[in-house]
Parts: structure tokens; C-alpha cells; sequence
């Protein structure tokens, strides 16, 4: 078996030696870290196939017949010599014994599976001693079905190329690695990313486009600057107690919505007066919700009105329609509930706004439910509740700019007079990467590969640069 090993300082260039020498179908068998770089052990994809080109296989396909026990035989045949092959092979890593055993079973299925369809439709002599295949069958206890000769075909290359798309991820994933470690820079700003809370296919993103050159201070401050353009701001000039329209605050349960309502609506009453602001509450369900926000419009002079149903909410419209801002309160409800359905389709009606109020302190994939839940079909608005209690930004940092929501403002405590405040993206990035905070959830250095061995959801094709 035609084995050689190539050494490089980096694994790009290693890998270009490999392909050198075997060309397109080169196999890559392991990669390591060595004193002068990196080592990479390679073969050709034909030399593997051909050890798995034994006779016993061979014989075995010519006299299988075109039976349903034959069918079901070349599946488990075929997995245990896949195991053999890849033992003889001793691969240095799980991942790359896998991607061994992948590449022959695609291979041994793509140059079979015609051969078995083949047997299934073509007509057969049957000769005068030999029973007919119906009673074959039917001795066998098995009912005759063709299409239970086709489906596993179908599964398994589905499988197949499921095995060969993780593959590909581990991968890149370990070229990226080595890459990142060669470079103490890189490795210092993805953990600083990882420790903010920032996912890790929005660190890695960011990190791809860092560029090499640059001290440790002025790559912090690269990382930084990318976050704040990334992250969508609305104008000071489209401020909404200045733009005014009709917001509905919709969201999570004890997310701030009916505070955020009213805080709102003081910043509107004291630009404009108390007579430019239109409260509508369609909390049937908390106790108290009404209430609330009833007690919070009067201490402003706002009436505070309620609407059970979609004709009183379009009356209730049509009455405020002269009000420079109008804010509905809704009720609060998790992305996996029932009646989150109903609540969009009672909202959806003309010039009317969806506001959608997120915890700053909750958890990335938490707060990713929720966007998702509640996402609309244009730009989706957004603001940032409970900045005081936050004990990182980073999650909801990440969730705004993966999503590409517009932030309107942030709210940074109860006090309804005072606690409110138009998004600043500096601030904002500043506060989540420079957190003071020690958590025994941090990970250390060591722990990098575990972020990126496998991927549970798919990176965003838009570069951050």
C-alpha cells in the first residue's frame, strides 16, 4: 500500500504536497503537529479501494440471486467487511477512520445498487425443475414487494450523504484549528469572543477575516469594530417616540413588555404631550397585566384602553388613528406555544408594527427561538430589555446580528421615567467584551476543539468584515 508522509509549516501546504503527488483522489489519513510544522499522512483513494476488492467479495456477487434474503445480505455483508477494511487501515483518528469507511460503503453501494435493481425488474428464465420465484417467496415466509428493494438503496444514500457532509465540517474544522494555533493572536480573540458569549459560528466568522498582521491591541479593536458595523442601529432621527406609528410589543413571558410600553410612552409624552399617545392592552391572560399598565397611563394623564378581539382593536385604531404614537401590549408567550399563532394573525393588520422585546440577560439559543417564533416577513424592529440584569451581552449581542434585527433602544432598569435609552452599537460592544465578570462556565483554551467539532446549525453565508 502506497503510503507517504508530508511535512510543511503550515497544513495548507501539506495538503498541496499530498494532492501533488496523488492528485484528485488523494486520501488524507492523518494530520499531526510537529516540531518544523505540520505532518500529513496520505494515499491514494484507488490503493484503499483496492483492498477492499478481495475475491471472496466477488464470488459473492455473482452467485448472489435475485432473492430478498440476497438483498438483505449485501447491506450487513457489506457493513462488517467496511469494518475490517478500516481496521486493517489503522487510522490515527476516529474522524478520519470514518471518513475511510464512508468513502468505500458509497463506493461498494454506487457499483451494486444498479446490479440489484437489475435483478428485481429484468425477466428470468426459469428453468422446467425450478420453481417459479412466487413460490420461492412464499416458502421464504416473504412477501414479494418490489419496492422494499429499492427503499433501503434510497436510505442509504441519504445516509451517505449525511456522513459525507459531517466529514467535510470535521474536516475544515481541524484545517481551521491548526491554522488558528499557529497564530496566538487569533486563538487570544476567539476565546475572548467564546468568553463574551458570542456563538461560535459568529466568532469564527469574525476571526476568518482578522487579519494576520496586526498587534494583540489593534486586533481587539478590529474584533470590536466589526461587531458595532454589523450590528443594526436604528437613526437617532427615527427614534420612536419622534417617528411615532403603531408598535405592537410582543415577545417572551417576563421579558418587560408592559414597562417597556410605558416607558415608551413617557418618552413620547414629554416630547410631544401627554395627548400624542395611545395605550391598547391585549394581556387577557396574566393577572394584574390590564392593571398595570392601566395605573402606569395615568400617572402620565393617558387612558389606557383594552381590546378582547380583533373588530375592538380595529375600532380602538380607527379612534386613536390621530395619536402620533400608539403602543399595544400583548401577552407574553413561549416560541412552542399554541396560541403564539393566534396572537400573529390578530396582530396582522395594515400600518401596524411588530416591536419585538428582548431579555439583554437571556440564553443565545433561548433568545434565537424567539426571534425565530416571532419573526416577520420585513425588517424585523427589536429592543433590549433588562441591560441591568444582563451578566452578559454577548448572546443577545449575537442573536441581533445574525438576525438582523433594527435595536430601537435598550432599557436599563424599572424606573419608567428614567431607565430607557436609544441603542448606541459602541457602548453596546464595549460593554460585552470588557464584562469583569468570572464565570465557572468560561471555557479555557484547552477546551477550543470542542466548539467546533461538530456544527448543530448551519453557518450564515454573509461574511463579517
Amino acid at each position: 500500500m502506497n503510503i507517504q508522509r508530508f511535512s510543511a509549516p503550515t497544513s495548507r501546504e501539506a495538503l498541496a504536497k499530498a494532492r501533488l503527488a496523488f492528485g484528485e483522489g488523494t486520501l488524507i489519513l492523518s494530520n499531526r503537529q510537529t516540531a518544523t510544522g505540520i505532518e500529513v499522512v496520505a494515499t491514494a483513494e484507488d490503493t484503499v479501494i483496492g483492498l477492499d476488492r478481495s475475491d471472496k467479495f466477488s464470488t459473492r456477487v455473482v452467485a448472489q440471486k435475485p432473492t430478498f434474503q440476497a438483498k438483505q445480505g449485501v447491506n450487513l455483508e457489506s457493513k462488517a467487511e467496511v469494518e475490517e477494511d478500516a481496521d486493517r487501515l489503522s487510522m490515527s483518528t476516529l474522524s478520519f477512520q470514518d471518513y475511510v469507511r464512508e468513502r468505500m460503503l458509497r463506493r461498494r453501494n454506487e457499483s451494486m445498487a444498479p446490479k440489484v435493481q437489475a435483478t428485481a425488474i429484468m425477466p428470468r428464465t426459469v428453468a422446467p425443475d425450478e420453481k417459479p420465484l412466487t413460490e420461492q417467496l412464499t416458502a421464504l415466509s416473504v412477501k414479494p414487494q418490489v419496492a422494499s428493494v429499492q427503499t433501503p438503496v434510497h436510505s442509504v444514500a441519504a445516509e451517505l450523504q449525511a456522513m459525507t457532509t459531517m466529514m467535510e465540517e470535521r474536516f475544515n474544522t481541524l484545517t481551521w484549528l491548526g491554522q488558528t494555533r499557529q497564530s496566538p493572536v487569533h486563538s487570544n480573540m476567539m476565546m475572548k469572543l467564546i468568553r463574551a458569549g458570542y456563538s461560535p459560528n459568529l466568532s469564527r466568522l469574525v476571526i476568518e477575516h482578522l487579519p494576520e498582521d496586526l498587534p494583540v491591541a489593534e486586533s481587539f479593536h478590529w474584533v470590536m469594530g466589526t461587531l458595532e458595523r454589523n450590528l443594526k442601529i436604528a437613526d437617532t432621527s427615527r427614534a420612536l417616540p419622534m417617528e411615532g406609528g403603531v408598535f405592537a410589543l410582543v415577545g417572551a413571558t417576563g421579558v418587560g413588555k408592559t414597562t417597556t410600553a410605558a416607558k415608551l410612552a413617557f418618552q413620547c409624552a414629554t416630547l410631544n404631550g401627554s395627548d400624542s399617545v395611545g395605550l391598547i392592552s391585549l394581556d387577557n391572560y396574566r393577572v394584574g397585566a390590564q392593571e398595570q399598565l392601566r395605573a402606569h397611563g395615568r400617572t402620565m394623564g393617558i387612558v389606557s384602553h383594552v381590546a378582547h378581539d380583533q373588530a375592538t382593536l380595529q375600532d380602538l385604531l380607527s379612534l386613536l388613528s390621530r395619536k402620533k404614537l400608539v403602543l399595544i401590549d400583548t401577552m407574553g408567550l413561549a416560541p412552542s406555544d399554541s396560541r403564539k399563532d393566534d396572537l400573529l394573525a390578530f396582530l396582522d393588520l395594515p400600518r401596524l408594527n411588530r416591536l419585538l422585546v428582548l431579555n439583554a440577560g437571556g440564553d443565545g439559543e433561548m433568545l434565537d427561538d424567539v426571534v425565530c417564533a416571532f419573526k416577520t416577513s420585513g425588517p424585523q424592529h427589536a429592543i433590549l430589555s433588562k441591560l441591568d440584569e444582563a451578566s452578559k451581552l454577548g448572546p443577545s449581542l449575537d442573536t441581533i446580528i445574525r438576525h438582523k434585527l433594527i435595536l430601537r433602544g435598550v432599557t436599563t432598569g424599572q424606573n419608567v421615567q428614567e431607565d430607557f435609552e436609544l441603542a448606541n452599537a459602541e457602548k453596546l460592544v464595549r460593554q460585552s467584551m470588557h464584562s469583569s465578570k468570572k464565570s465557572v462556565f468560561a471555557p479555557q483554551p484547552a477546551d477550543l476543539d470542542f466548539f467546533f467539532t461538530t456544527s448543530t446549525h448551519k453557518s450564515p453565508s454573509k461574511k463579517y468584515a
